[in-house]
């Protein structure tokens, strides 16, 4: 049992996820793009998601989101099942896509963060916040899916080698 922890994905998963947790928690509360924290950590766990697929990002953002509650004092579990859904729904693009481009990538990877980002509040709710649902939410929404998608171009690959997978042949447009 001790064998399998030690040879599965979570042994380069975890280190990652803790040096982006501290970026997050330094670099990333005081860069803010018009005053929104880019959550480097969900677009991470996006990227693993696009990397690997839904089932492989669920866990990669379930892993990434109990470390986030540990940090934070929120309620464990809550962030995960944000973080999961992010990496769900990101690597449906390993379902559909035809040929790995990085654009597509890039794409699935903010629409998955913008799924996790809008999911916050509802998960909120039902842990019993009062004022879960606010107004900037239709303003970081957007610019948490674009950074997420900005940021996808390092973090795929990122994710591609902590889940432990083969390099793809992303294909690039033919010149001329």
């Amino acid at each position: 049992m001790l064998g399998a922890l030690l040879t599965s994905s979570l042994t380069r998963i975890i280190p990652v996820g803790m040096m982006l947790l501290a970026l997050q928690k330094t670099l990333f509360v005081e860069l803010q793009p018009f005053g929104v924290i880019i959550q480097i950590v969900l677009a991470f766990a996006a990227s693993a998601g696009a990397a690997g697929g839904p089932e492989r990002g669920a866990i990669t953002g379930f892993s990434l989101g109990i470390m986030f509650d540990l940090t934070v004092g929120s309620p464990l579990g809550s962030t995960s099942i944000t973080m999961g859904l992010a990496g769900y729904v990101a690597g449906w693009v390993d379902l559909i896509r035809i040929e790995t481009t990085w654009w597509l990538a890039a794409i699935f990877v903010g629409i998955g963060a913008a799924t996790g980002e809008a999911g916050v509040p509802v998960v909120r709710r039902f842990i019993g916040e009062e004022d879960a649902f606010v107004p900037e939410m239709a303003r970081i929404v957007p610019i948490v899916a674009i950074a997420a998608a900005a940021a996808s171009v390092l973090l795929v690959p990122i994710g591609r080698w902590s889940l432990k997978l083969e390099r793809p042949e992303w294909k690039m447009p033919a010149d001329g």
